[in-house]
């Protein structure tokens, strides 16, 4: 349980036996570098399994279906938001066992539908980008209130009932999966939507005393490259800003990590 928290001198963290996940980071509308690492991401479940040095490091090959579980902010800046919800309902098919948890834009994309002129920073924030991949023209002098009429208008409801569906966390042996972070110090079971979406300095720069006991995988804050400071790995590597998508794959006490660039 969260609440206690990581011991520097700890085993390694595994995941279940015979499993292998791919954690994938924030993808904001990037249609292209997704459909990229997804190709990536089979040809490594294809392959022939583990590398020499991945066994000597306590892994094994995977025995079960490869698990994908997506960090959330699918949307916003990138020019194809809606292809990137196809891309994610067609793996929900595909791949029955994905995980799809909720990022913050998408939570505010949701709260910009529900009260579109108090939420006009959304629009800043890669809701335009948005927007226009829903047929949507932000350009044209609309009020907040008609551009919120007109996307729900569009918005297919498999879209609607997908991001509804978004989970805020998941657990996977001694991983804990989520798209901002934790409060440091804070039980899993009093962890806030906020806490869990938006949370940046405050978790990066927990005191080793106030982190969970399980690592934690996350995105949100996007680096130039991977992050693995062992009691936490973040995957957001600016696909949106020129840089790279980025998966990591977990498998036994493994960590290893594949990459797209823009």
């Amino acid at each position: 349980m969260i609440g206690k928290f990581f011991k520097q001198n700890a085993p390694k963290a595994t995941v279940p036996a015979g499993k292998r996940i791919y954690a994938i980071g924030d993808i904001h509308g990037r249609r292209d570098m997704l459909d990229a690492l997804l190709e990536r991401i089979e040809a490594d479940i294809g392959g022939a399994g583990l590398s020499r040095e991945t066994f000597a490091a306590g892994g094994a090959p995977s025995e079960s279906e490869p698990q994908l579980i997506f960090l959330g902010d699918y949307v916003d800046r990138g020019a194809d938001s809606r292809g990137v919800i196809d891309r994610l309902l067609g793996l929900r098919e595909t791949r029955p066992a994905s995980v799809f948890l909720k990022g913050n834009h998408e939570a505010i994309m949701l709260d910009f539908l529900g009260d579109p002129e108090d939420l006009t920073q959304w629009l800043d924030w890669g809701g335009e980008e948005t927007l226009a991949s829903y047929g949507v023209d932000a350009a044209a002098g609309k009020t907040p209130a008609a551009l919120a009429r007109e996307i729900s208008d569009r918005f297919p409801a498999a879209h609607r009932a997908f991001i509804d569906s978004l989970q805020l966390y998941h657990v996977e042996g001694d991983y804990i999966f989520v798209h901002a972070g934790l409060r440091p110090g804070v039980p899993l079971k009093d962890q806030t939507e906020a806490d869990l979406i938006w949370i940046r300095k405050r978790f990066h720069n927990a005191a080793p005393e106030e982190r969970p006991d399980k690592v934690v995988v996350h995105g949100h804050t996007p680096e130039s490259k991977p992050v693995d400071v062992g009691w936490r790995i973040g995957v957001d590597t600016g696909a949106c800003y020129g840089g790279m998508l980025t998966a990591v794959v977990l498998e036994g006490t493994t960590r290893r990590f594949l990459s797209v660039k823009d």
